[in-house]
């Protein structure tokens, strides 16, 4: 199902909303710290506007000679500044880490069931929707900060609005100083722009560095490096790419630099100009020497207020670099959750089968067909093995059936039932799969990455020894130093296991779901030696006929080794998507078509007839 990216639906209000929900998180999850942070924001603006009142009414009243209302005025000027000072650092301690803290939490949590929860895997596939996922990475306390920055940035304008107000009593002309607080802003805004266009033009450098670190560090790589003697090479080129993204990168934060000092040039000059006028007036009457101090505090602070105001809108507008990705991620995880229509769940017991009805397939983002008007019934209790060259379209197959795509035409049904009217959990619940491309957990233990094939199963040690049985890694099991309870890296204090105990594993964890009405094997020995290839081929398909006897259930077999799918009831030919020959093994040979010509162009390749002997089993220590 393709999903476009939506980027014209006004921007600006999408943002404001998802500033709202986020404040609305602030308060539901951290109540007292989001009224603290806006009493805080509220008191600095009445401290820094008492500050230059207070000021000025201390240098008039001295001027009059009322001594104690000057006192008075100072006194307030002190307490003011003090409680700026004070405000400021609970501000830094309460709003920018202990909220961003905790509501930052609360919105990586959401996301990440958000992610999880999507029951497509469009958004893990497609490069242009899996960079989007790739910025959320540690994006939401990243958003929470910008949000928070929005939110001082109303207040920093409050401010500035406030003491605006107060030099156009003292002058009009002072309004100026508006025109030329917007010098540096501007400066700022263009050298951003210079350094973020550096940022973009050095990525690929920056990014070929850390490659070639990751490979001067990583511990395969080093092995060939070592051997090749490429060491001296590999650093003089991971050093090159440094010196040149540095390099780039440095000549825009020159120029970012003094743009950003012309702007505040700019700034003070005309800042002097006015000042002077100011004094001017107060010379000649038309002005009092409390005004003269009011402007020379409210401009200082002006100045105070425009640079902060300058790194708060920054902030919040570096994190619009995970906004776009974040409010991306919603709308798709919205369009997925409207497509959900189904309602039916599966049968206990498959009477007919699964049947592809002019099915078709196109990976969204691309036009070529990857499956082409596959017309086929699998039938219940049989063992089907899916056949064909390197990307014909088998594990596409594969991903249709686990409904993490939906056939761009056609229909699939199960019994006669559309599996897209079935509740995707409830036909999960009954299959299951070993996928060629099977995941590593190396951070869990054996037992847990096994026991993820059936989280209800967990912690049952029955399903798990028969599950470890049915992959044949009983002797895996027996040579893991704390067995079932052994982590999986060697980084986490447990071993490393090679690829094909790797491949044992998975295949153990797509056998503990013991009631499945479809169990698919997407190339389950790909890893494997010949003889653990057999052991596992037998046991599965004794597993197989248990299940179509209980069931009726489906075992779907896809295999580039021929040989091993001899004993399917049924064999599906693919090639370049297109279902070229179906039927039982004998019959296909005899046909003398594309399936014969591949079954005996193998044969020829590993030197062996069918039905000829295999070498004694053999079984890899972990490392």
């Amino acid at each position: 199902m393709r999903r476009p990216v939506r980027r014209r639906r006004r921007p600006v209000t999408r943002y404001l909303r998802l500033w709202v929900e986020v404040l609305g998180i602030s308060w539901r999850h951290a109540r007292g710290l989001t009224a603290t942070v806006f009493g805080i924001e509220t008191g600095l603006v009445v401290a820094n506007i008492a500050i230059a009142l207070a000021m000025r009414s201390t240098v008039d009243e001295l001027v009059a000679r009322d001594t104690a209302a000057a006192i008075t005025a100072a006194i307030v000027a002190a307490v003011s500044c003090t409680l700026v000072l004070v405000l400021n650092r609970l501000h830094g301690l309460v709003g920018l880490f202990l909220i961003v803290e905790k509501t930052g939490v609360v919105l990586e949590d959401q996301l990440m069931r958000d992610i999880a929860t999507l029951e497509q895997i469009e958004h893990l596939e497609r490069s242009d929707y899996l960079d989007r996922i790739t910025v959320l990475k540690g994006a939401p306390k990243r958003i929470v900060s910008g949000m928070w920055n929005a939110v001082r940035a109303c207040f920093t304008m409050l401010q500035l609005a406030l003491t605006l107000l107060l030099l156009g009593t003292v002058s009009p002309w002072l309004l100026a100083l508006v025109v030329l607080a917007v010098a540096p802003l501007w400066c700022d805004r263009r050298g951003r722009q210079i350094e973020s266009r550096a940022e973009i033009g050095t990525a690929e450098a920056f990014r070929l560095q850390r490659h070639l670190f990751d490979i001067a560090t990583d511990a395969a790589a080093g092995k060939e490096i070592r051997t090749g003697q490429a060491g001296p090479e590999v650093a003089r080129l991971q050093s090159e790419a440094m010196r040149e993204a540095i390099a780039g990168r440095y000549a825009a934060r020159m120029r970012a630099a003094w743009l950003r000092a012309l702007g505040w040039t700019v700034f003070v000059v005309g800042f002097t100009v006015l000042l002077g006028a100011v004094a001017q007036g107060a010379r000649s009457g038309t002005a009092t020497a409390g005004d003269v101090v009011l402007v020379v505090t409210l401009t200082l602070t002006l100045q105070q207020t425009v640079q902060a105001a300058v790194g708060q809108l920054t902030t919040t507008m570096s994190a619009g670099i995970h906004l776009e990705p974040y409010l991306w991620l919603r709308s798709y995880l919205a369009e997925e959750r409207a497509s959900r229509t189904g309602d039916s769940t599966p049968p206990d017991r498959l009477h007919t089968g699964i049947r592809f009805e002019h099915v078709s397939f196109t990976y969204p983002g691309t036009d070529k067909p990857v499956l082409d008007d596959v017309d086929v019934l699998l039938p219940a209790g049989s063992v089907v093995a899916l056949v064909g060259e390197f990307g014909s379209g088998k594990s596409t197959l594969v991903k249709l059936l686990s409904r993490f795509y939906h056939p761009s035409a056609g229909t699939i049904t199960v019994d006669g039932v559309d599996l897209r009217d079935m509740k995707t959990d409830a036909w999960r619940q009954r299959t299951s799969a070993a996928y060629q491309d099977f995941g590593r957990y190396p951070q869990m233990t054996f037992g847990e990455a096994v026991g993820l094939g059936d989280i209800s199963r967990l912690d049952d040690g029955a399903a798990l020894a028969e599950a470890i049985d049915s992959a044949d890694a009983d002797g895996l099991v027996r040579r893991l130093p704390d067995g079932t309870d052994t982590r999986l890296s060697p980084v986490y204090g447990g071993i490393d296991l090679s690829e094909g105990q790797w491949q044992k594993t998975a295949l153990a964890r797509a056998s503990m779901r013991s009631d499945p009405l479809l169990f698919m094997l997407d190339e389950p020995t790909a890893s494997l030696d010949a003889p653990s290839e057999h052991a596992i081929f037998q046991r599965y398909m004794q597993r197989a006929r248990r299940l179509a006897a209980d069931r009726g259930a489906i075992t779907l077999v896809v295999s580039h080794r021929l040989s091993t799918v001899a004993g399917a009831d049924l064999v599906l030919v693919l090639d370049r998507g297109k279902l070229v020959e179906q039927g039982a093994h004998e019959q296909l040979l005899a046909a003398g078509g594309r399936y014969s010509e591949l079954y005996n162009l193998q044969a020829r390749a590993y030197s062996m007839r069918p039905g000829s002997e295999l070498i004694p089993d053999t079984t890899e220590t972990p490392r």
